[in-house]
């Protein structure tokens, strides 16, 4: 982290700042803290006739809830992880860096320092990635993140309604969310069907609000409830499929969101979407891992260390070796090598 942004953190209004981060956060625990009263209070204990029914519905729902909530913890809650000291520029090189008078000075000094670090990724003309904020090489797919004011590993995306970078340590949790919401609102939107159903059944209601017909015993405010949990669930499930799906295709691909928009650059090959394509199955792995007990929970068991990755080989295929593969887009690099300093401007 840059001490620019660390002082900027501790100011009045970096604090505000980092509380209104929590907003999306709070407003998704609200709407499921909601969501929980209207099933288990209005839709099953209030509103169900068949005892042994609303057993199975409690059951099933609580399941899914906890995996739920679980997998949406733990993507919050999930560090973006540390970039180890030996990949940190020291002082007198970042100094000689901003000196230098030409990029290809910048270059050798980069090129040189980073001899013996595992990187793969360069920039546009060819050096190595540097983070002028964080004064460090950046690991292959590692990107800075202004909102988290860091460099992050493998970072997919900063995302507001976790308030958390999705990175290496927590792309499965993130995974695991989107999929245990959407079946989340699933369950709760095809349960509460019959009674969403009953609702509009003209004349079904009688002056104190219960059923005529004895279809719908939940009574004033209750019937609103359901009426209102079928919708939120059905609108959040309509949203969440495609953004599940999604992310389902890019463990396929082995791609993150930011690679998927820019290709890596790699020092042999040039930019190459499919740098990182293993394979499907060997790609849902490095990210689930090969044990398939842990495939649906929340805990860690993706391959590798965030700061190296196994790259396909490149001679399978010539277009990608020369850098004309049709599903790659080359695309102008984010990390640009830092501009020339005069030399009574460093401090």
């Amino acid at each position: 982290m840059g001490n620019e942004d660390h002082r900027r953190r501790k100011t009045p209004c970096g604090f505000c700042m980092a509380v209104f981060k929590w907003i999306p956060v709070l407003f998704i625990t609200a709407v499921i803290a909601w969501s929980y009263y209207a099933y288990v209070v209005e839709l099953c204990i209030r509103n169900s006739q068949n005892r042994i029914g609303m057993i199975f519905m409690l059951l099933f729902y609580h399941l899914f809830l906890t995996l739920f909530m679980w997998s949406y913890w733990r993507t919050i809650m999930t560090s973006v992880g540390r970039i180890p000291d030996q990949w940190r520029i020291p002082d007198e090189e970042v100094s000689r860096l901003f000196r230098a008078d030409s990029p290809d000075t910048q270059k050798r000094i980069l090129n040189n320092f980073a001899r013996d670090l595992p990187v793969t990724n360069r920039t546009m003309n060819g050096s190595v990635r540097f983070c002028e904020k964080c004064k460090i090489i950046k690991p292959d797919r590692a990107h800075h993140c202004s909102v988290c004011s860091c460099c992050v590993l493998k970072m997919d995306h900063h995302c507001p309604w976790v308030n958390n970078c999705v990175n290496f340590y927590n792309y499965k949790y993130f995974v695991l969310f989107l999929g245990y919401a959407l079946v989340y609102c699933l369950y709760v939107a095809f349960t509460s069907l019959h009674d969403f159903v009953e609702f509009w059944k003209v004349g079904a209601y009688d002056n104190n609000g219960y059923s005529a017909q004895g279809q719908l015993n939940a009574s004033g405010m209750g019937r609103f409830h359901i009426l209102f949990l079928f919708f939120i669930a059905i609108m959040f499930a309509i949203s969440l499929v495609s953004l599940f799906g999604y992310h389902i295709y890019l463990v396929l691909v082995n791609r993150t969101t930011l690679e998927s928009f820019r290709a890596p650059i790699f020092r042999v090959g040039g930019p190459d979407k499919n740098g990182y394509n293993l394979g499907r199955y060997a790609n849902f792995c490095e990210v689930f891992g090969d044990d398939w007990q842990y495939w649906f929970l929340p805990v860690f068991s993706s391959f590798g260390d965030g700061k190296t990755f196994p790259i396909r080989h490149m001679e399978e295929d010539t277009e990608s070796l020369l850098g004309y593969h049709s599903d790659t887009r080359i695309e102008l690099e984010e990390d640009y090598l830092p501009e020339p300093r005069f030399q009574d401007s460093i401090p």
